[in-house]
């Protein structure tokens, strides 16, 4: 299965840059096949008589021309999503169920696929389906919108817990971003409307009033452009209540003046129409709340543009959900540490694959040349990698057990990580290895933290009443550009020096 943390991240970014209702309905099919692992994926729209239409079809174009404008009804759609198994919000009926819907209107597309072997196979007849609904606000009911049919994973196997949750939060975010292309779409037929005369003006602005102040979700207007740009004009109540500020007093801040510091480079990275941020917004409370951006220019026919309408959508649940699959994927789940593919990923971010071209040229206007402090005067710094080998760990879980040997793992993180400097980077990149990034430091230096590392793991660990000592080796390798993290790796284990001792001593 593709990486899930950045097919995730990719099929969420183009659903957000589709314009137009139809538009994004396809990005959301589209998004499925060509981000989640499935092959085929249609999009079930809500219609306003609340039946659901075939609006989108990804995957088959044999299929997407039968399909694709059929309809099934409310009702047999009602039933399907109270059926089989419950995966979080998504709807899983296998095909042992699957007779008895087979004389409802639900338009379907059956997957020619083998019949599987294994119970954990996808059978032709299995259905998944992933609703999506608009998000709850302070207690209001959510709002179906549609439903996501997925066709088959392309493993033939069920999907897996992360697959499932990715599916999930993918469903989500498409309901936000057909919700808020519906809403576009209706603005912007209502500012067309003030633009034709006065009278109709008059009506289109008590209508977008309404609209504005009772939407489910935040909205805002800000100004746009001059020594003023982005001060708060009006907000509704929805994002009054998610901040718990009162309008009154939103009205005393700038946009940027609510994001937390750290999101601010990514406020002014969005681009002023049709750009997306997610970011945190403060509260009164002093704590941060997780939003979705949307940002649309609101114009005047004469002067051009005269403001933004931000979209503001409560994500907190599940960017929370999200960073947390993006954590387990670049971390080791036995200490917590940074993985061997996140360590290679922080090192490649400082190496650049020519050390010939001019600092601060390329894409990268910021990069500095890395070098390497080998054969250069002694208090010359650089990017040291430090490996560390713990010596005859296998002992240990052989005598011991593999819950001790993790609790000796947990403790050596743990010592590794309170003696390397801060900033530093320390990960496990394997079973019995670690390895630690030391930025701007000479050899010396570099020389003293390996014995300080050494010093510190070789101290007893007392696990279930017993001392345990354990040894370790290591390797020092000088980083520079033109070097990729793979190779600085081979190098600090050719280099790993320290002379192995004895793995285990053991006292009452």
């Amino acid at each position: 299965m593709p990486d899930q943390s950045y097919s995730l991240e990719e099929a969420i970014k183009d659903l957000h840059t589709a314009r137009s209702l139809a538009d994004t309905l396809q990005a959301v099919a589209d998004g499925v096949v060509n981000g989640l692992d499935y092959e085929l994926a249609w999009v079930n729209l809500v219609r306003p008589d609340s039946d659901l239409v075939v609006a989108s079809f990804a995957g088959d174009a044999a299929a997407e021309a039968q399909i694709t404008g059929r309809v099934g009804s409310r009702a047999a759609w009602d039933r399907r999503l109270t059926m089989g198994e419950a995966w979080g919000d998504l709807r899983f009926i296998p095909h042992t169920d699957g007779p008895v819907l087979d004389e409802d209107d639900v338009p379907e597309w059956r997957a020619d696929c083998p019949v599987p072997s294994s119970e954990e196979g996808w059978h032709p007849c299995d259905r998944l389906f992933a609703p999506m609904r608009t998000p709850g606000f302070s207690g209001s009911p959510q709002e179906l919108v549609g439903v996501i049919s997925v066709g088959w994973p392309r493993k033939r196997r069920r999907p897996g817990k992360e697959q499932r949750e990715a599916l999930q939060s993918y469903a989500f975010h498409a309901a936000i971003a057909i919700s808020n292309a519906r809403l576009r779409a209706n603005m912007q037929r209502a500012l067309v409307r003030l633009e034709r005369e006065q009278q109709v003006m008059r009506a289109s602005e008590e209508s977008f009033r309404h609209a504005f102040e009772y939407a489910p979700s935040g909205l805002v207007i800000s100004e746009m452009g001059g020594d003023q740009h982005g001060r708060i004009l009006r907000t509704n109540d929805a994002l009054c209540r998610l901040l718990g500020r009162d309008a009154s007093a939103m009205r005393r801040y700038s946009f940027s003046d609510l994001v937390h510091p750290e999101d601010i480079g990514t406020l002014l990275r969005t681009a002023a129409e049709g750009g997306r941020a997610e970011v945190r917004l403060g509260r009164r409370d002093g704590t941060y709340a997780w939003v979705s951006l949307r940002n649309s220019v609101v114009a005047d026919a004469a002067d051009g543009p005269r403001f933004l309408l931000t979209h503001v959508e409560d994500i907190e649940d599940h960017k929370l959900r999200e960073l947390q699959l993006l954590h387990q994927v670049s971390h080791d789940a036995t200490t917590g540490l940074p993985n061997i593919t996140e360590l290679r990923a922080r090192l490649n971010s400082r190496l650049c694959d020519d050390p010939r071209r001019p600092p601060g040229a390329g894409p990268d206007t910021a990069h500095q040349h890395i070098q390497t402090p080998e054969n250069a005067p002694h208090d010359t710094r650089g990017l040291a990698v430090l490996v560390c080998d713990l010596d005859g760990f296998k002992t240990i879980n052989d005598v011991l057990g593999h819950q001790s040997g993790d609790a000796v793992l947990v403790e050596v993180a743990r010592r590794l990580s309170s003696v390397a400097p801060d900033g530093n980077t320390v990960a496990r990149t394997g079973g019995d290895e670690f390895a630690v990034i030391a930025d701007n430091i000479n050899q010396t230096a570099a020389q003293n933290l390996a014995v300080q590392l050494h010093d510190a793991i070789v101290q007893p660990i007392r696990i279930d009443g017993l001392e345990l000592v354990v040894r370790a080796s290591f390797g020092i390798a000088w980083a520079r550009c033109g070097m990729t993290a793979y190779q600085v790796m081979e190098k600090a284990n050719e280099r790993m020096h320290v002379e192995k001792h004895s793995p285990l001593s053991v006292d009452e």
